[in-house]
């Protein structure tokens, strides 16, 4: 194999160079055996002794997937110019691998082919072989994601594609053992015929490069005022999900099942306008059975990122903050919506999980935390009969099994095959389970609660799944937003504490001096271009905080990064936002994504953002915009609406909502209970205007119409209810306001 050597990164001539141990030099220590040890003691490197061969140079990096990686033979690059350089001078073609830290079959292929000698050598020899982040790149990732559910059907991580120097891809998969195995194909089947067919039909491979290339660049072209939306696109989407809906074990499908928390909120927001009890129906059977299931975790609460099975037994053991953030938002809306007791522990439980595990002292929101610990996926979370007995003593031991449904045998089928091990999971309610076993509800929750706390002090002392830590804007943007929601919904200031604290670290360390955002903070350095969910799902929180403190700031920042959002993503040929910015790198193609995934997409929620923008500012042009992002993807939309969720919830806040105006009056007493008792009204298509003697003046600069408003001179407040811009009169008694706002 040939050797090249390395005379760009001048770092390494000096490690390689020193031989005295604790030497510093460019924040990188030496220990004098040849090891290169990083500043985060993460992560242990043997370098090349004679400092001449190519290495992997993940060592740099600050993504914890990328430095898991940092150690393997491969010699992985990062995203980086030099490695598209490189295999131009080499030519050879680019192998890509997206994947991410939390993810199990990332961690699989890892161990079998990027950690094996044999694949590393092959790989080394035919490619340059570059790793990338999803989540700190969900640009690369949107881009290659397409493509490779363009050439295989489907997509998923870990994900493989292969493409020419010039980035243009030919060859495009997920996850690949080491040999091949039924019909998957092996690392050392596959990257021998790849080098063949490079090395002998290239014009073949390029020709099929560039008609890929043109099919992607094709799929992102929306048109202006092609398609319009159904009238009827509300109760399509419904019917849709009706048909979907497993009756038996709630959500929507056969396994797996992911939670896509926003579409409860939708149909609990359709059940809201139609009062169709179906909508209700399907909203809490899924929510009573994923809180039961054991996709959540009964002894440290939050929920696991999706089921593999229909019944939300046996997950996929990672957590996502973002899952997280969108399952408080729907407990804390089905809260608002019954006022069903269960659904505020949720979303307390879920928060406190939050709070504890994912927060940074700065006041942000870690990213993820592993499904593996000790290199099995779940081991963490699982246990057996004996272990149960054993912690808890013979006879309570017995009743938890019984209860959560322990088996000698084991549970779930790895269980049954390894270790004999349980996941904690419910198959009926408290309720039901103290009717039956005829013992009261409070003592049967008072012991469940005594056994809950001892098995999570005892968990404590096990290995844990490795955390995420890298913080991540689009994602802190979602929990402030829930946070900032829960605390309204839940009449409780502390959560609103946490978002703001949240919020004031983003704008704080997240924003550079031209006002755009940053992507990612980890170790006390940020960096990376944002993308259109970092400024989405900011001013998504932005509003939801306004809307919970009234403090203007929220309310200017978020018009700041509305405006940079406009003026860097829109396509003002086809409408809509790109993926990203004018200003960033350039690559491939500029994607655009609509699809409300296991995330709503940043089209979506900007439509969402600015339709509520323009009715609390009354902002036409902001409305103009949600409309034009929502026309832009009406084919997409009219043929299957239920996948776009949080779309629409736009397109109803659009069709009808209310503004309520509050003047305070001279009584704080007062004052509090109009403003608690018109956000214990659950009326999602609602803005409120809070205002003061102290903003009342600014509140005019922002909003014209309050300049026909009078100013409260009286002790009581003084409330407007308003539909689209139409008030009634105004009444400073609450029951009246409430009257106003629920009369169908």
């Amino acid at each position: 194999m040939k050797k090249y050597k390395i005379f760009t990164i001048l770092v390494l001539v000096t490690i390689m160079m020193s031989s005295q141990k604790g030497n510093k030099k460019n924040g990188l220590e030496y220990d004098g055996n040849g090891r290169l040890i990083l500043p985060s003691k993460e992560i242990i490197v043997q370098l090349p002794k004679d400092g001449g061969e190519i290495f992997n140079r993940l060592i740099f990096e600050s993504s914890p997937y990328l430095l898991q990686h940092s150690a393997n033979p491969v010699y992985w690059y990062p995203w980086s110019e030099e490695a598209f350089l490189e295999a131009e001078k080499r030519d050879v073609p680019i192998f890509l691998s997206i994947g991410y830290s939390t993810c199990h079959w990332c961690h699989v292929m890892e161990h079998e082919s990027f950690e094996d000698e044999e694949v590393a050598r092959l790989m080394n020899e035919s490619f340059v072989n570059i790793k990338v982040d999803r989540e700190e790149r969900p640009d690369i990732d949107k881009l290659y994601m397409d493509v490779t559910q363009m050439v295989t059907g489907r997509g998923g991580w870990p994900m493989t594609v292969i493409m020419t120097p010039q980035r243009e891809p030919f060859f495009a998969g997920t996850y690949f053992p080491k040999h091949s195995r039924y019909k998957r194909q092996g690392m050392m089947e596959l990257i021998p015929q790849i080098k063949g067919v490079w090395d002998t039909n290239r014009s073949d491979i390029l020709s099929d490069a560039k008609n890929l290339t043109n099919r992607l660049k094709n799929s992102y072209i929306t048109s202006k005022n092609k398609d319009v939306v159904n009238n009827n696109i509300l109760q399509s989407a419904f019917n849709q999900f009706s048909s979907k809906f497993d009756p038996e074990w709630g959500g929507f499908g056969k396994a797996p099942k992911f939670p896509k928390a926003h579409d409860y909120i939708y149909l609990l927001r359709y059940w809201k306008e139609s009062r169709n009890p179906m909508a209700l129906k399907m909203v809490e059977k899924s929510l009573k059975e994923m809180r039961k299931g054991g996709m959540y975790d009964h002894i440290g609460f939050g929920f696991h990122r999706y089921s593999t099975d229909k019944e939300w037994l046996a997950p996929h053991f990672e957590k996502m903050l973002y899952d997280q953030a969108i399952l408080i938002m729907a407990y804390s809306e089905a809260w608002r919506a019954t006022g069903k007791i269960e659904y505020r522990n949720v979303v307390e439980e879920i928060i406190s999980y939050v709070i504890r595990d994912m927060t940074a002292e700065n006041g942000g929101f870690y990213s993820a935390e592993d499904a593996d610990s000790e290199g099995e996926e779940g081991l963490f979370y699982l246990w057996t009969t004996e272990e149960i007995e054993t912690l808890l003593g013979s006879e309570e031991g017995i009743q938890f099994n019984a209860l959560f449904n322990f088996k000698s045998g084991g549970n779930w089928v790895e269980g049954k095959r390894h270790g004999r091990t349980n996941i904690p999971h419910l198959r009926l309610d408290i309720q039901e389970v103290s009717n039956n076993l005829n013992i009261d509800q409070t003592q049967l929750m008072s012991s469940l609660e005594l056994w809950r706390e001892h098995l999570f002090a005892i968990r404590e002392y096990r290995v844990h799944p490795q955390k995420d830590d890298k913080i991540l804007t689009d994602w802190n943007g979602l929990m402030i937003s829930a946070l900032a929601y829960a605390g309204r919904a839940l009449n409780e200031k502390s959560y609103i504490d946490y978002a703001e604290r949240a919020m004031d670290f983003i704008l704080s360390e997240m924003k550079n001096e031209d006002g755009s955002l940053k992507k990612r903070f980890r170790k006390g350095e940020s960096g990376l271009s944002a993308v259109l969910d970092d400024y989405a799902f900011i001013v998504w929180g932005l509003i939801e905080l306004y809307q919970s403190n009234f403090d203007l700031k929220y309310l200017d920042e978020a018009i700041i990064l509305s405006d940079y959002q406009i003026s860097h993503f829109w396509d003002d040929i086809g409408n809509g936002f790109y993926f990203s910015a004018d200003n960033g790198e350039v690559l491939l193609s500029r994607p655009k994504e609509y699809y409300d995934g296991a995330i709503p997409a940043g089209n979506s929620v900007s439509a969402y953002n600015f339709i509520r923008l323009g009715r609390i500012l009354s902002n036409s042009n902001y409305e103009e915009l949600s409309h034009q992002v929502i026309e832009s993807n009406a084919k997409n939309l009219n043929r299957y609406p239920s996948g776009y969720s949080m779309l629409l919830q736009a397109i109803s806040f659009s069709n009808k909502s209310n503004e309520v105006i509050i003047f305070e009056g001279k009584n704080e007493t007062k004052n509090k209970e109009m403003l608690n008792g018109v956000n214990d009204i659950y009326k999602p298509n609602m803005i409120v205007i809070l205002v003061t003697k102290e903003n009342f003046y600014k509140l005019k600069e922002k909003m014209d119409y309050l300049n026909y408003f009078p100013e409260n001179q009286n002790d009581d407040p003084m409330v407007y209810v308003c539909e689209n811009y139409t008030c009634k009169l105004p009444t400073s008694n609450l029951e009246k306001v409430i009257q106003l706002l629920t009369v169908e």
